[in-house]
């Protein structure tokens, strides 16, 4: 990025004279794809603009989730677009197993090393302009790699990442909920163990499947398993079923390794991060 603050776009229209002079400028890149609506939004604007220069990479790890490599291909697929998955090796750092505050940090940076390693050119992010405002210790790790943020420096918000899929005709991708990684899931602290992302990545998609929630997130904190849910769908949980899928739960907890309760919560975000003391 320049030496000069970004500002938000006033409306979509200038957001996307800004984006496409940004990436014209770039020339050939490489996306890194997670297989949310930033990213994807991201790649299908860059391919559209400058189709087989605009690179697509994908990074399978057991922390990311199944369903997010399935979109992430069909994608492609649909687009016309050339994908490349790899492993980023972060599994292999036992700074990243660890868990501490900053894990993104020590993630982020074995993808865009793996990235560049591979490709050799400018590595592009779908960091939005509204994720300056949160802690994000991958952001240091793009910095220390020359990696750009074309939705950042040309102004877009989440709102008009949305707003830009919309327009672009991504369809279902638009209202793909928030999704961070699963290890996200996992308290700060706890040691990254991928039978427990597993766990964590089969409870979601079986409750999203069987209850439909508008946000189900399954915790691995030191007391045992939390099953967080919006407010809404929690209540619509009656007590019988909830009491079957702690059995169900608490039974693959234990096969992954993992013990304590099983109990169900309300959603609350980012309740597994542990923030570092300032």
């Amino acid at each position: 990025m320049s030496g000069i603050p970004p500002r938000e776009a006033s409306d979509l229209s200038e957001a996307i004279q800004r984006l496409e002079a940004s990436l014209r400028a770039f020339r050939d890149v490489a996306i890194a794809l997670s297989g949310g609506v930033d990213s994807l939004t991201l790649a299908a604007f860059a391919h559209r603009t400058l189709g087989e220069l605009a690179m697509l990479v994908h990074a399978v790890s057991p922390a990311v989730p199944a369903a997010a490599t399935a979109r992430v291909k069909e994608f492609a697929a649909r687009e016309g677009a050339s994908l490349v998955l790899l492993d980023a090796g972060e599994f292999s750092d036992e700074a990243y197993r660890a868990n501490p505050s900053n894990r993104c940090y020590f993630c982020k940076s074995h993808l865009y090393d793996a990235i560049r390693a591979r490709f050799r050119t400018l590595v592009l992010s779908g960091t939005n302009f509204d994720d300056l405002l949160d802690y994000r210790p991958g952001l240091l790790a793009a910095r220390e790699r020359g990696v750009r943020h074309p939705f950042v420096e040309a102004g877009l918000t989440k709102a008009r990442v949305r707003e830009l899929a919309r327009h672009l005709g991504l369809g279902e991708i638009a209202e793909l909920p928030a999704a961070p990684c699963l290890s996200s899931r996992v308290e700060t602290g706890i040691r990254i163990e991928a039978p427990a992302l597993a766990l964590i990545d089969a409870v979601e998609t079986e409750l999203r499947e069987a209850v439909m929630p508008q946000t189900v997130r399954c915790r691995v904190r030191r007391r045992g398993v939390v099953v967080e849910m919006d407010e809404a769908s929690l209540a619509r949980l009656a007590l019988p079923e909830r009491e079957r899928w702690t059995e169900r739960i608490g039974e693959r907890a234990l096969a992954a390794g993992l013990s304590g309760t099983v109990g169900f919560e309300v959603y609350r975000q980012g309740s597994a991060f542990i923030r570092p003391h300032s």
